[in-house]
Protein backbone atom coordinates (compact mmCIF):
# COMPACT_ATOMS: atom_id res chain seq x y z
CA UNK A 1 0.00 0.00 0.00
CA UNK A 2 2.61 2.49 -1.14
CA UNK A 3 2.07 6.11 -2.12
CA UNK A 4 0.21 9.01 -0.60
CA UNK A 5 -2.48 9.92 0.12
CA UNK A 6 -3.82 6.86 1.86
CA UNK A 7 -7.58 7.01 1.87
CA UNK A 8 -9.67 4.99 4.29
CA UNK A 9 -12.27 3.16 2.19
CA UNK A 10 -15.41 1.46 3.53
CA UNK A 11 -17.24 -1.13 1.44
CA UNK A 12 -20.10 -3.52 2.17
CA UNK A 13 -23.75 -4.18 1.53
CA UNK A 14 -26.45 -1.56 1.99
CA UNK A 15 -27.35 -1.02 5.62
CA UNK A 16 -24.02 -2.15 7.04
CA UNK A 17 -23.20 1.38 8.23
CA UNK A 18 -20.65 2.67 5.73
CA UNK A 19 -21.98 6.24 5.79
CA UNK A 20 -22.48 6.35 9.57
CA UNK A 21 -19.15 4.72 10.41
CA UNK A 22 -17.47 6.77 7.69
CA UNK A 23 -18.71 10.01 9.26
CA UNK A 24 -17.43 8.91 12.68
CA UNK A 25 -14.03 7.89 11.29
CA UNK A 26 -13.76 11.13 9.30
CA UNK A 27 -14.49 13.18 12.42
CA UNK A 28 -11.92 11.30 14.49
CA UNK A 29 -9.27 11.53 11.76
CA UNK A 30 -10.13 15.15 10.87
CA UNK A 31 -10.55 14.09 7.24
CA UNK A 32 -13.25 14.89 4.72
CA UNK A 33 -15.87 12.20 4.13
CA UNK A 34 -16.84 11.35 0.57
CA UNK A 35 -19.95 9.21 0.22
CA UNK A 36 -19.88 8.01 -3.39
CA UNK A 37 -23.68 7.76 -3.62
CA UNK A 38 -23.95 11.39 -2.48
CA UNK A 39 -21.26 12.41 -4.97
CA UNK A 40 -23.17 10.70 -7.80
CA UNK A 41 -26.39 12.41 -6.71
CA UNK A 42 -24.69 15.83 -6.56
CA UNK A 43 -23.15 15.54 -10.01
CA UNK A 44 -26.30 14.06 -11.59
CA UNK A 45 -28.73 16.42 -9.89
CA UNK A 46 -30.88 13.38 -9.14
CA UNK A 47 -31.27 10.76 -6.43
CA UNK A 48 -29.89 7.25 -6.80
CA UNK A 49 -33.47 5.97 -7.28
CA UNK A 50 -34.13 8.55 -9.98
CA UNK A 51 -30.90 7.61 -11.77
CA UNK A 52 -31.86 3.91 -11.62
CA UNK A 53 -35.29 4.80 -13.02
CA UNK A 54 -34.01 6.97 -15.87
CA UNK A 55 -30.64 5.37 -16.73
CA UNK A 56 -30.87 1.90 -15.25
CA UNK A 57 -28.26 0.23 -13.11
CA UNK A 58 -25.66 0.45 -15.90
CA UNK A 59 -26.06 4.23 -16.05
CA UNK A 60 -25.74 4.51 -12.31
CA UNK A 61 -22.63 2.27 -12.26
CA UNK A 62 -20.98 4.41 -14.96
CA UNK A 63 -21.56 7.52 -12.85
CA UNK A 64 -20.32 5.67 -9.75
CA UNK A 65 -17.09 4.70 -11.56
CA UNK A 66 -16.39 8.38 -12.25
CA UNK A 67 -17.17 9.35 -8.64
CA UNK A 68 -14.78 6.69 -7.30
CA UNK A 69 -12.02 7.71 -9.70
CA UNK A 70 -12.45 11.35 -8.63
CA UNK A 71 -12.39 10.48 -4.92
CA UNK A 72 -9.34 8.24 -5.32
CA UNK A 73 -7.51 11.00 -7.19
CA UNK A 74 -7.80 13.40 -4.25
CA UNK A 75 -4.47 14.62 -2.94
CA UNK A 76 -6.10 15.06 0.47
CA UNK A 77 -6.52 11.83 2.50
CA UNK A 78 -10.23 11.04 2.63
CA UNK A 79 -12.64 8.65 4.23
CA UNK A 80 -14.56 7.16 1.30
CA UNK A 81 -17.89 5.41 1.93
CA UNK A 82 -18.71 3.43 -1.22
CA UNK A 83 -22.09 2.39 -2.49
CA UNK A 84 -22.88 -1.27 -1.87
CA UNK A 85 -22.23 -2.40 -5.45
CA UNK A 86 -19.17 -0.26 -6.15
CA UNK A 87 -16.78 -3.20 -5.82
CA UNK A 88 -18.52 -5.14 -8.59
CA UNK A 89 -16.46 -3.12 -11.08
CA UNK A 90 -12.87 -4.39 -11.36
CA UNK A 91 -11.55 -0.89 -12.12
CA UNK A 92 -13.17 0.41 -8.93
CA UNK A 93 -11.65 -2.40 -6.85
CA UNK A 94 -8.20 -1.74 -8.30
CA UNK A 95 -8.39 2.04 -7.79
CA UNK A 96 -9.68 1.71 -4.23
CA UNK A 97 -7.01 -0.85 -3.24
CA UNK A 98 -4.22 1.15 -4.89
CA UNK A 99 -5.13 4.46 -3.24
CA UNK A 100 -6.52 3.36 0.10
CA UNK A 101 -6.93 0.82 2.82
CA UNK A 102 -10.19 -0.96 2.02
CA UNK A 103 -12.31 -2.20 4.93
CA UNK A 104 -15.19 -4.59 4.21
CA UNK A 105 -17.90 -4.00 6.80
CA UNK A 106 -19.91 -7.20 6.92
CA UNK A 107 -23.22 -8.10 8.60
CA UNK A 108 -25.75 -10.89 8.29
CA UNK A 109 -28.62 -10.38 5.82
CA UNK A 110 -31.12 -10.47 8.70
CA UNK A 111 -29.23 -7.69 10.51
CA UNK A 112 -28.98 -5.65 7.30
CA UNK A 113 -32.70 -6.04 6.63
CA UNK A 114 -33.48 -4.81 10.14
CA UNK A 115 -31.19 -1.80 9.68
CA UNK A 116 -32.55 -0.91 6.24
CA UNK A 117 -36.19 -1.33 7.25
CA UNK A 118 -38.68 -0.15 4.64
CA UNK A 119 -36.31 2.39 3.03
CA UNK A 120 -37.92 3.00 -0.36
CA UNK A 121 -34.83 4.88 -1.59
CA UNK A 122 -32.96 1.61 -2.16
CA UNK A 123 -33.76 0.57 -5.74
CA UNK A 124 -32.30 -2.94 -5.48
CA UNK A 125 -34.78 -3.73 -2.68
CA UNK A 126 -37.83 -2.06 -4.20
CA UNK A 127 -40.82 -4.35 -3.80
CA UNK A 128 -38.69 -7.40 -2.97
CA UNK A 129 -38.40 -9.49 0.21
CA UNK A 130 -35.58 -7.81 2.13
CA UNK A 131 -33.80 -10.73 3.82
CA UNK A 132 -33.90 -13.00 0.78
CA UNK A 133 -32.70 -10.22 -1.53
CA UNK A 134 -29.88 -9.29 0.84
CA UNK A 135 -28.90 -12.97 1.13
CA UNK A 136 -28.70 -13.18 -2.66
CA UNK A 137 -26.70 -9.95 -2.92
CA UNK A 138 -24.34 -11.09 -0.14
CA UNK A 139 -23.65 -14.36 -1.95
CA UNK A 140 -23.17 -12.70 -5.33
CA UNK A 141 -20.99 -9.88 -4.07
CA UNK A 142 -18.84 -11.68 -1.47
CA UNK A 143 -16.05 -12.53 -3.96
CA UNK A 144 -15.83 -8.89 -5.07
CA UNK A 145 -15.78 -7.61 -1.48
CA UNK A 146 -13.12 -10.16 -0.58
CA UNK A 147 -11.05 -9.18 -3.61
CA UNK A 148 -11.27 -5.48 -2.72
CA UNK A 149 -10.72 -5.66 1.04
CA UNK A 150 -7.52 -5.41 3.01
CA UNK A 151 -9.51 -5.95 6.22
CA UNK A 152 -12.89 -7.48 7.13
CA UNK A 153 -14.89 -6.36 10.18
CA UNK A 154 -18.08 -8.14 11.22
CA UNK A 155 -20.54 -5.57 12.56
CA UNK A 156 -23.61 -7.59 13.66
CA UNK A 157 -23.24 -7.04 17.40
CA UNK A 158 -21.52 -3.64 17.26
CA UNK A 159 -22.78 -0.08 17.29
CA UNK A 160 -21.28 2.55 14.98
CA UNK A 161 -18.78 3.80 17.58
CA UNK A 162 -17.45 0.28 18.20
CA UNK A 163 -17.15 -0.35 14.46
CA UNK A 164 -15.30 2.95 14.04
CA UNK A 165 -12.95 1.92 16.88
CA UNK A 166 -12.12 -1.31 15.06
CA UNK A 167 -11.73 0.39 11.69
CA UNK A 168 -9.29 2.93 13.12
CA UNK A 169 -7.35 0.20 14.98
CA UNK A 170 -6.91 -1.60 11.64
CA UNK A 171 -5.89 1.64 9.90
CA UNK A 172 -3.19 2.26 12.52
CA UNK A 173 -2.05 -1.35 12.27
CA UNK A 174 -1.78 -1.20 8.47
CA UNK A 175 0.01 2.15 8.37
Amino acid sequence: MAGAPRHLVLVGLMGVGKSTVGAECAARLARPLVDTDELVEATAGATVSEIFDSEGEDGFRARERVAIADACASTVPLVIACGGGAVLDAANREALRRRGMVVWLRASPAELAARVGDDSARPLLAGLPRVETLERLATLRAPAYESAAHVVIDTDSLDADAVADRVLEELRRCE
